[in-house]
């Protein structure tokens, strides 16, 4: 049945996962790089219980919603899959989105959910980036001469994994979600390691030199670059960070890492401080409008990617919360600090709670550069931490503010927070499907005021949401 044609199919909506959504008959089917109004032919590629995955092979007819997109990438890089559709018509499917998440999973019918905030910016927007080294370059159209050999470029690449393939990565000319210098950068490392004759990283027998590069970037313009290594060659390294340093006088922050391991991850390994700062800084003014603050920013710090958007989401979320200077606000998940940070002149006291240790560090840290001395933050999961003894120690929370992972909130937290009921909860969510799930679990105590969703992520799937909830008021 996979290599089955529909002709003349109308293409409906636009799917959570990127995908846009068709119907033949009962059957749904998911085909990617289309808009909702386009008129395509389908070619079945995979069928799985409950649905079924085409490509599309022939079009029709172009929706209205449909745009040029601007990326040469487009189609075969794994990000920015909406670029094809009008910002606008972006903005409405992500509202869609939320809407159907807090009906479908929250099982509440009539929620307020304010218009979406669009982002500030639509290309380069990020603040962090991660690309891949990789000897097992992804080969498009015109990559191969008319002998059927490679081109000059070889097999190397240094860019993004190309979706459901670990071995194979997209060499990368020019990414529009980070701005300058992070392209350039990129360019004169591979430029370097190719001239060198440096070896790449195969994934599949676990060897090659280079590994990855991430680039660290804040609006106050200082850049911090990363190099992942997979062997400690000191004079190799240096003479790289060297030349790199000399090209580009914008790094203000150098680190690397020695990753001898199978797996990418890296937080559990040492970074190692080459040159400039050991941080690099980002400011905001706080929500009482009475200081700016400053945030550091190190390696493995968790700081929202898209930083103008997040400055929107820190006020929205306070204005949810309702300040009136005296209350005890729990800060959930609070990474280093920055919404603890943001509302601390606007409350009598904040308890953050992060299981990342490193990152308590910095959250202690800017608090206390920052002259703010009304924040305590405590190291451990969420869950652990939010005990009986823990909160009568610190004080029962007059309002709570979390910002979980896409996981969404671990069952033992939300009885957590059941138990020590605060009159408001904002929940701040990357994934509506699982922050509806966990408002479907607090709608016996609490009710669902109006949520705000916001686009973190242009010319993706992705949308944050921003929930108020509120204590039911008891008649006993």
């Amino acid at each position: 049945m996979t290599d089955k044609i529909f002709e003349n199919i109308t293409i409906l909506d636009a799917g959570s996962e990127g995908k846009a959504i068709a119907k033949i008959g009962e059957l749904v089917i998911f085909v990617p790089f289309v808009v909702p109004g386009d008129v395509v032919d389908i070619q079945l590629v995979r069928k799985k219980k409950s649905y079924l995955e085409g490509k599309a092979i022939r079009f029709h007819k172009y929706s209205e919603k449909r745009q040029e997109a601007f990326c040469e990438h487009f189609g075969t890089c794994g990000g920015c899959r909406w670029q094809n559709m009008k910002y606008e018509d972006q903005l409405f499917y992500k509202q869609k989105q939320v809407k159907e998440a807090i009906q479908r999973i929250g099982k509440i019918e009539n929620a307020k959910i304010l218009p979406i905030l669009p982002s500030p910016e639509s290309m380069y927007y990020r603040n962090k980036l991660e690309y891949s080294f990789s000897n097992h370059r992804w080969l498009i159209p015109g990559d191969r001469t008319e002998s059927g050999r490679v081109d000059e470029n070889g097999m190397n690449a240094l860019g993004f994994h190309i979706p459901l393939l670990f071995d194979k990565v997209l060499d990368i000319k020019h990414c529009y979600l980070q701005a300058d210098p992070s392209n350039a950068i990129r360019l004169e490392a591979r430029k370097y390691a190719m001239e060198r004759n440096l070896s790449f990283y195969d994934v599949r027998i676990w060897k090659g030199f280079l590994r990855n590069l991430l680039i660290r970037t804040t609006m106050t313009g200082k850049v911090m670059v990363i190099f992942v290594f997979r062997t400690d060659d000191k004079e190799e390294i240096e003479q790289f960070l060297d030349y790199m340093l000399a090209k580009f006088s914008e790094i203000t922050s150098m680190y690397y890492v020695i990753n001898g391991k199978k797996n990418d991850v890296i937080t559990d390994l040492p970074f190692i401080h080459y040159h400039g700062n050991p941080y690099i800084n980002e400011k905001i003014i706080t929500f009482n409008n009475e200081k700016e603050v400053e945030f550091h920013i190190r390696p493995a710090s968790f700081f929202q990617t898209n930083t103008k958007q997040a400055f929107t989401l820190y006020r929205k979320a306070a204005e949810f919360a309702g300040f009136t200077g005296n209350e005890t606000v729990y800060d959930l998940y609070c990474g280093i600090g920055t919404i603890s940070s943001f509302i601390a002149g606007s409350v009598k006291k904040v308890i953050g709670i992060e299981s990342v240790p490193s990152a308590v560090d910095d959250a202690r840290e800017n608090a206390q550069q920052n002259g703010i001395t009304n924040t305590s933050f405590f190291s451990g999961e969420a869950e652990k931490l939010l005990t009986p003894e823990f909160i009568e120690q610190q004080g029962n929370p007059d309002i709570i503010i979390t910002d979980p992972p896409r996981a969404g909130m671990h069952e033992k937290v939300v009885k957590a927070i059941l138990n020590a009921a605060p009159d408001r909860i904002v929940y701040v969510s990357c994934n509506p499907a699982t922050q509806a799930r966990d408002i479907a679990l607090m709608k016996e105590q609490y009710d669902l005021i109006e949520c705000q969703p916001l686009d973190m992520f242009p010319h993706t799937q992705h949308v944050e949401n921003i929930a108020l909830l509120v204590k039911k008021i008891s008649l006993t």
